[in-house]
């Protein structure tokens, strides 16, 4: 077993953009093996550009992002497939091919990225399937399962090479608040159980205090972090009030709604 306070991501000076346009800088954080780490904020704060640049979608602007021992902002080919290997995504929509059944698409990255034999990778896939509960929905397709469902083959699939990290876009978004905790209580289970390391974008407050061990909040105004920790000493004491009232689902008071009609 890793030892838990190992470091298994840093992110150094990040500035990341689109061209000439900044949209985060001097983001420094890390994350330790096992943690469940939630990186939120406002709409348009930059939450889903971190994501893309964490998992090498797009370059950084300047910076450093270590997985592990290698630094993927500047791995060159044959490092960044190895520091790719490291870690899952699972993106917001669930992103299945709807042309493939639940367990064909659990199968994409050992179809890839291995030689093992169909019948091995069957049945990788197929423990990966039941670790999240759809073991009996191998042989279903996508359009025949419910949002959670897709979800959870979704995270499968991030699993199906054993990365010891995963990412999760946006987990919970379009899921009734029931089959939300089934999924919070699923991330739980998968860090518990194999001392899987998550990262996770994610504005649901609910969510954000069941599962998370600490958390990033970023921020449009300043571009860059404004608060760490835990959500419940953030919601507490954090020393930004706008942090508090963020915690606290407390409404701007600089932008008042409009006046109460008489009926």
């Amino acid at each position: 077993m890793s030892d838990p306070s190992e470091i298994v991501i840093t992110v150094r000076d990040l500035k990341i953009g689109y061209g000439d346009k900044v949209i985060l800088e001097h983001i420094n954080f890390q994350v330790r093996h096992g943690e469940v780490f939630i990186i939120l904020g406002g709409s348009g704060s930059g939450k889903s550009t971190l994501l893309k640049n964490l998992i090498g979608l797009y370059p950084p602007l300047e910076g450093e992002i270590w997985i592990g021992d290698g630094n993927l902002a500047t791995a060159n080919e044959t490092e960044r497939a190895h520091l790719l290997r490291k870690f899952g995504v699972m993106y917001q929509s669930g992103a299945l091919f709807g042309s493939m059944t639940v367990l064909e698409n659990v199968m994409l990255p050992l179809d890839e990225f291995t030689t093992l034999p169909v019948p091995l990778k069957e049945l990788a896939a197929l423990a990966k399937l039941k670790y999240v509960g759809l073991g009996g929905a191998a042989q279903l397709m996508p359009s025949e399962l419910s949002g959670g469902m897709i979800k959870r083959a979704a995270i499968a699939r991030a699993m199906a090479l054993d990365p010891k990290i995963l990412f999760l876009d946006e987990p919970s978004a379009g899921l009734d608040p029931i089959t939300s905790a089934d999924l919070d209580q699923l991330i739980k289970y998968l860090s518990h159980q194999f001392g899987i390391t998550f990262v996770i974008v994610t504005h649901e407050l609910s969510s954000i205090y069941a599962i998370a061990d600490r958390v990033i909040m970023l921020d449009s105004r300043t571009r860059s972090v404004i608060a760490e920790g835990k959500p419940e000493d953030l919601r507490d004491n954090a020393a930004d009030p706008w942090v508090r009232r963020f915690f606290n689902r407390e409404p701007d008071p600089d932008q008042p709604g409009p006046p109460l009609k008489r009926l």
